[in-house]
């Protein structure tokens, strides 16, 4: 994996911000929608906390875009060539779980992440990710445990699963070893 160079937590609380204050929503508001805590907010806004994948999900949604769309915005150049250089990482602060935003464009309905999920981590996603989105992954190295409507999945390299929408997800890294898979979103 490439050198993280974390420079995406300003990028996010610049556009969590202006994402609420372009709908004219109060922090209360945006809580209210997001199931976010109104301090929790304030706090990311502000650049003193960075929001786990959970939380910037839930936030994504009661802006009604993904997690991609929500963290392109705040980095990622527009345009059909997205260069390996300008590719946004992020990194979750709770597990460790690294997402290179592959691709993304605002006329193209499909996105592209790759995800790095290391040794050990797990970190679930609420259902409301995947409402209005479709999602497959594949893992390329590791392996990797999908928990999906209460049902466990385990997937080696060359493995790829559709995942449901009707239930919060978790991704789980049980090995020694670093799983890294590719996430390709269709937006409904």
């Amino acid at each position: 994996m490439d050198t993280l160079v974390d420079t995406s937590g300003q990028a996010i609380a610049r556009r969590v911000r202006l994402e609420r204050q372009a709908r004219k929503w109060s922090l209360a508001e945006l809580a209210d929608k997001s199931d976010v805590s109104k301090a929790a907010i304030s706090k990311i806004e502000r650049g003193e906390m960075s929001p786990t994948a959970s939380v910037l999900v839930r936030l994504a949604h009661a802006f009604d875009l993904t997690l991609a769309g929500l963290l392109i915005r705040a980095e990622q150049p527009a345009g059909a060539v997205q260069r390996a250089a300008d590719q946004p990482l992020w990194e979750d602060p709770g597990s460790g779980y690294v997402r290179r935003q592959l691709f993304r464009a605002a006329d193209i309905p499909v996105e592209m992440a790759k995800i790095y999920l290391p040794a050990g981590a797990s970190v679930t996603l609420p259902h409301t990710a995947f409402e209005i989105v479709r999602e497959v992954l594949h893992v390329l190295d590791g392996r990797l445990t999908v928990t999906d409507a209460g049902t466990q999945h385990t997937l080696e390299a060359g493995d790829s699963y559709g995942l449901s929408k009707t239930s919060d997800i978790t991704f789980s890294n049980d090995t020694t070893s670093q799983c890294t898979y590719l996430v390709a979103l269709a937006r409904q």
